[in-house]
């Protein structure tokens, strides 16, 4: 029993095309020879499943997370784009409680935040794209 992350670019015409880990953990690190020159100025739909595999096998979907690749004029990771989004991710971080803070007042400035980080970095898959989905970590049966 193991868990394996499988990536699925999500092109225009809501075709998928498998992204091997190895190529997105490049693109992250910003390697050299690492870009995808037809995605260049583009942000392209990305999917990402957690799958609980048994004997190698897919046997469970745990999880698919929908968001967003940012490219620069290279075809590589936009790196300001980045920057952007994970600054964004810790101001979701809820704030610490202190003495001074009044229990009548509600600090909710981080549930704005995950919401615009939601608008703004994730996107909804119609059911269609769901379906190709499983029938790609799965195959046909």
């Amino acid at each position: 029993m193991g868990v394996s992350l499988r990536i699925f670019l999500v092109l225009d015409d809501d075709s998928l095309d498998r992204l091997p880990l190895s190529r997105l953990e490049r693109l992250f690190q910003r390697h050299p020879d690492e870009r995808f020159p037809q995605f260049a100025n583009f942000r392209v739909r990305y999917a990402l499943a957690a799958v609980d595999l048994v004997n190698r096998k897919p046997v469970e979907i745990l999880r698919i997370q929908y968001a967003y690749l940012s490219f620069d004029s290279e075809g590589k990771i936009d790196a300001a784009e980045l920057q952007k989004q994970m600054r964004l991710g810790v101001d979701m971080v809820p704030p610490v409680a202190t003495e001074h803070v009044s229990l009548n007042v509600l600090d909710a400035k981080h549930r704005f935040v995950q919401k615009r980080y939601h608008d703004t970095y994730r996107w909804r898959p119609t059911p269609e794209i769901e379906a190709a989905i499983v029938e790609a970590v799965f195959g046909k049966h």
